[in-house]
């Protein structure tokens, strides 16, 4: 006679040490911390474009679309450069963006203020960041403000994918371990990979289009409540739920 066959528990929290519970809770808190940094950088990176305080749909259409009124450099100065460099001098090199940004006078009237303010950070060792000491490299930003090149919308995209999908994927395989209904388990850990594909896609799409700036936003708040989702029921049912007895 056949012996009857045990039924297949799958892996829980109560199933952990206690070892194992605090490896977990710290890189859960750390992520966490890190997805708030990575969030106010954004905020700060991007709010003020529109000269206006404060994160807005227009601020966003500004950095995807781009500010097709005025140029790149103009558009940063009035935006998050603005409190790095004093009225007076921002006044001056917007008005020699005006003048067609002749390179004549770069050198004796221009150069000084970005040496004074900028190429701290803005130099060729920064990596990526725009070399302000070089008259041709700044004359490339006083064109007109084309948001995002495609080549900056690949870099940045796949720097994202990579990061932030591996970082959903060590996230999820901790919050699988909760106590819940499997389908529902399944939405929550599934829903942020179909954010960040609208989020990032409609980065790409803002940049013809500015009406999908309202869904980078929403694609981004989606992300970020889901993190905390699973980040905050994880913690809660590793050190406080009791799993009932069947």
């Amino acid at each position: 006679m056949d012996r009857p066959q045990p039924l297949h528990k799958y892996r829980r929290y109560s199933d952990c040490s206690v070892s194992e519970k605090f490896l977990d809770t710290c890189f859960l808190l750390v992520m966490g911390v890190g997805y708030l940094l990575a969030s106010a950088y954004l905020y700060v990176s991007h709010e003020g474009l529109d000269n206006k305080p404060g994160l807005s749909v227009e601020d966003v259409v500004y950095s995807y679309y781009g500010n097709r009124s005025g140029s790149t450099l103009e558009a940063k100065l009035r935006g998050s450069m603005s409190g790095y460099i004093s009225i007076e001098e921002n006044e001056k090199v917007v008005a020699w963006i005006f003048k067609g940004s002749p390179e004549k006078t770069f050198d004796r009237e221009i150069k000084p203020i970005f040496e004074k303010n900028c190429t701290f950070c803005h130099r060729p060792e920064a990596g990526g960041m725009t070399d302000l000491s070089d008259v041709k490299a700044v004359k490339k930003l006083t064109d007109v403000d084309m948001g995002k090149s495609i080549g900056a919308l690949a870099r940045v995209s796949h720097i994202h994918l990579f990061g932030v999908g591996l970082l959903l994927f060590l996230i999820g395989k901790i919050f699988i371990l909760c106590e819940m209904p499997a389908l529902l388990k399944r939405v929550v850990v599934g829903f942020p990979f179909l954010a960040i594909f609208m989020d990032i896609g409609s980065w790409w799409l803002t940049h013809w289009l500015p009406a999908f700036a309202y869904i980078v936003i929403a694609g981004g708040a989606l992300i970020g409540l889901s993190i905390g989702f699973q980040i905050i029921v994880s913690l809660y049912q590793m050190w406080f739920y009791k799993e009932k007895e069947q």
